[in-house]
């Protein structure tokens, strides 16, 4: 999955009002404070002659993909990805989905200026976990994913990490495009709006990226990966749809257990089958390493579903980047119904 956050920082002002979440946003801050701290020009970054070889090429590389991103994607032309930050961990932040026993949709966290959001960012594993836990405690289903990558949503000049560095170029190109797309359009309060548009902005541009400056090789590489995806994502929203309606039936609670079981532990069949063509690829099987539950529903659907409709509205613009991104901002300002019921129209769903 693109799997990408958004953490976006707030002022001690509001901090001291939100007095029962001081601890939470202590993290944030601090954490994001870390990261800002060990950003650092990619122009002086090169200047270091001690920098290794394969970093100074990856390092070259952003400064085009980042130039590309305005140039040619009508991204915006700021100080974000212009530095980068070494951090000591896989992970720039942890972020924990959670949803009901018996429902697929994703509990909402909220922020005075994210708004209500279907995850919670942590900047320490430890803390993540210690959280999901509380929340399993509860009662609810949970699952905790790692992310490379964030967007203060053009608050703050955001660096690129080594977390997601080391990617194959299309990937890092998908990426970098992903968080800038946050900058253009973003509704407070709708995850799956905005996560689904960065996703077909990122698409969009590292189509046109491999197209200019790939080699044949990756243009094959990027479609094949690209492929799996939708199947893995095929296959997971489609027993979203399976589980959601077996919840909505007027069943006990031990008969609604049973057949949530038995629809997960297909659906995990079901995977095995559609990986067994992918000539050894495992790449998603980490998706899975926590089990399979509603709350991992709820994160797959968090960057998909609108994704065919902005598609849409793309190819009805011409593949013009900004007519695109200004019909975004017209189904940005519509209320959350109606903006739901324009998208729906785009893909008949």
């Amino acid at each position: 999955m693109s799997p990408s956050v958004r953490i976006v920082m707030i002022s001690s002002a509001v901090l001291l009002q939100a007095c029962t979440a001081v601890e939470y946003y202590v993290q944030a801050i601090g954490g994001h404070l870390d990261v800002v701290s060990r950003a650092v020009a990619i122009d002086e970054r090169l200047s270091d002659p001690r920098l290794s070889v394969a970093l100074r090429d990856k390092l070259r590389r952003v400064k085009e993909i980042r130039d590309f991103a305005s140039r040619e994607l009508a991204l915006p032309d700021n100080g974000s990805y212009r530095s980068y930050a070494e951090l000591e961990r896989a992970f720039v932040l942890w972020n924990v989905f959670a949803a009901p026993e018996f429902s697929v949709k994703a509990v909402e966290s909220c922020f005075p200026v994210a708004g209500c959001v279907g995850y919670r960012g942590y900047y320490r594993e430890a803390n993540a976990r210690a959280y999901a836990r509380s929340l399993q405690a509860e009662g609810y289903d949970v699952y905790v994913g790692g992310v490379p990558a964030y967007s203060t949503l053009g608050w703050f000049d955001d660096p690129v990490l080594s977390t997601f560095i080391r990617y194959p170029e299309a990937e890092l190109a998908r990426l970098i495009f992903h968080e800038l797309a946050h900058q253009v359009v973003y509704v407070k309060g709708d995850t799956v709006f905005n996560e689904s548009f960065a996703v077909a902005v990122e698409q969009a541009g590292a189509r046109r990226w491999l197209a200019r400056y790939g080699t044949q090789e990756q243009r094959k590489s990027y479609q094949v990966l690209q492929s799996r995806r939708r199947e893995f994502v095929a296959l997971v929203l489609d027993y979203r749809d399976r589980l959601s309606a077996s919840y909505e039936q007027p069943l006990d609670l031990d008969h609604k257990r049973r057949e949530k079981a038995r629809l997960f532990a297909r659906m995990r069949e079901d995977y095995e089958r559609l990986k067994s063509g992918w000539g050894g690829y495992s790449g998603f099987d980490r998706v899975f390493s926590q089990g399979s539950n509603n709350a991992l529903l709820a994160s797959v659907n968090t960057y998909t579903k609108w994704v065919p409709a902005f598609r849409a509205l793309l190819a009805g613009a011409n593949g013009d980047l900004p007519r695109f991104y200004a019909r975004v901002n017209e189904l940005a300002r519509l209320d959350k119904q109606a903006r739901e019921e324009r998208l729906a129209g785009l893909t008949g769903r």
